[in-house]
């Protein structure tokens, strides 16, 4: 008995190439056809031995029929992934992998639009429309597929339908993926049924074939799905830093729960504040960068006019409601939670309220000292809380006594100030005084220093804004106040007018009864009246 155990194809490849050598009629299909040409190649059938044989047999069928179709291509070069490197040795992998690209162009030529409809004022995708070859590559391994999405790009195919593949990849291949809802925090567990596809190794492969286009949005759910599976199975570095990089350029639309991330360490706090603190240094590097191109540029512009200085105060607010939500945490460290907030600029919150209340959530839940307790509130600038804010820190035992006192210290100047008419002027004179060079500067540097007397022009102005609005706010409320007491007040007068006008006309017959009797009588009319 004969053994062929490296035979390609198994014993079904073997028995198809047995009756062609007989003459025994068979089909050629998509289902066999890699097998029987990586069969007619072991056992060298080809054209020195016989015309027509089934090395060219085969070729004919996969240049004529398999290449013509991108589905076909895709059967069949599932269909190589058992076959080992014999496959990629007689051309097989390499067709397919060429055939399924330049289909996937052809219709996109021919079309012109897929049926993917991207909203253009959304950088999310709508669910439910697919491109048309999209589903077909789901069934390739990573490997394979990977090849094809190299192929595709380098084609041309539209960087949005390459995202909406690997959208699709991704959902199918790694378990907790969905579209309404991708790897929610429940379902975080890698499916250790996965066979031949690692999670690990999908993972890192679909995050280097996402487009480099920078017009190219991808959605913000499918990066943060992606970071969570990297860190779950533990990626490599250079693909965690890859994902923490591309959110890092959209921070500002990020909403709170996406930076919800569940830290797998055990004995770390509950939430990957790492991770987080990581994708912000990205973006501050991002601003600063900007910030430089600007004051190298010929036509320099205030910074606090551009977008940029925008979506800084965007992501300050969501820095604040972060740190609110993982303040109550037991196994939050000191140290980590005053680095996320030492970590944004001054000028990033024109308010501090809700860093305020970040900080005092975390006293309520954090047993700490006198001088960890003074360290942590440093970071609250006492002239930027709003009155309300004002009024809860100054009757806050949590709060050291030197913050209670410059808390009331402010707040009395700004009532002395707000009644004096001045409206802060005081404040805004000696914080703008510091600013003022006393040496010769260089351009750049007497730039940089416009830059920032600017800035903090336009948060004093901002800050006077909010204070003038409480003021106008109070001064409503004293108003009514005042208008309901004057309306109890003129009815009472009215009444007493009218009673003085009916002891008029009854009283005229007895001019001695204006004496005494006239007290009565009054206090009689009023009370009736």
């Amino acid at each position: 008995m004969l053994e062929f155990p490296e035979f390609p194809g198994g014993p079904h490849s073997f028995e198809l190439a047995m009756k062609f050598c007989y003459g025994i009629n068979f089909q050629i299909m998509t289902a066999n056809i890699a097998g029987l040409r990586c069969a007619a190649d072991f056992l060298e059938m080809t054209e020195d031995y016989r015309e027509d044989n089934l090395v060219s047999r085969t070729e004919a069928f996969l240049d004529e029929v398999v290449c013509q179709s991108l589905e076909k291509s895709v059967e069949v070069l599932t269909s190589c992934e058992s076959l080992g490197p014999m496959a990629e040795e007689v051309g097989i992998v390499k067709k397919c992998v060429e055939a399924i690209a330049m289909n996937a162009c052809k219709e996109q030529l021919v079309s012109g639009l897929s049926r993917l409809e991207c909203d253009d004022r959304s950088s999310e995708f709508k669910g439910g429309c697919l491109d048309w070859w999209v589903e077909d590559l789901s069934s390739l391994g990573i490997e394979s597929y990977q090849r094809v999405i190299r192929a595709m790009g380098g084609l041309g195919i539209r960087p949005d339908s390459i995202i909406m593949s690997l959208m699709h990849y991704g959902q199918n291949s790694l378990k907790g993926a969905g579209r309404g809802q991708i790897w929610s925090l429940s379902r975080m567990k890698p499916d250790r049924g996965f066979g031949d596809r690692d999670q690990r190794k999908v993972v890192e492969t679909l995050v280097t074939l996402m487009p480099s286009d920078k017009n190219s949005s991808v959605p913000l759910s499918f990066l943060f799905g992606l970071l969570r599976m990297a860190i779950m199975v533990d990626a490599d570095v250079s693909c965690r830093l890859e994902l923490e990089r591309r959110i890092s350029f959209r921070l500002e639309m990020v909403s709170l729960d996406d930076l919800l991330i569940p830290s797998v360490r055990p004995g770390d706090s509950l939430f990957d504040i790492d991770t987080v603190h990581r994708i912000l240094v990205n973006y501050l590097q991002r601003m600063e960068e900007e910030e430089e191109n600007v004051a190298n540029s010929e036509y320099e512009s205030d910074m606090l006019n551009s977008p940029g200085h925008g979506s800084l105060l965007k992501v300050g607010r969501l820095i604040d409601a972060y740190l609110a939500e993982i303040a109550p945490d037991p196994y939050l460290s000191l140290q980590k939670f005053s680095a996320m907030i030492e970590i944004l600029p001054d000028y990033a919150r024109v308010i501090d309220d809700a860093l305020y209340r970040a900080v005092d959530i975390y006293l309520k839940a954090h047993p700490l000292t006198e001088h960890e307790c003074k360290k942590l509130c440093k970071f609250i600038d006492c002239q930027k809380l709003s009155q309300e804010a004002c009024n809860h820190a100054a009757q806050n035992d949590r709060l050291p006594l030197q913050m209670t006192v410059r808390v009331l210290y402010f707040e009395q100047l700004r009532l002395k100030t707000a009644f004096s008419g001045s409206s802060g002027d005081g404040f805004f004179s000696q914080k703008m005084s510091s600013g003022i060079p006393s040496a010769p500067m260089s351009p750049r540097d007497n730039y940089a220093s416009l830059r920032r007397e600017n800035r903090e022009l336009k948060l004093e102005i901002s800050r006077m804004r909010v204070r003038l609005s409480e003021l106008e706010k109070e001064q409503r409320v004293m108003k009514q106040g005042m208008m309901d007491k004057a309306g109890n007040g003129k009815t009472l007068l009215n009444s007493i007018s009218r009673g003085f006008g009916r002891i008029g006309i009854f009283g005229t017959q007895s001019s001695r009864k204006r004496q005494k009797p006239g007290r009565k009588s009054r206090s009689r009319r009023h009370s009736v009246s």
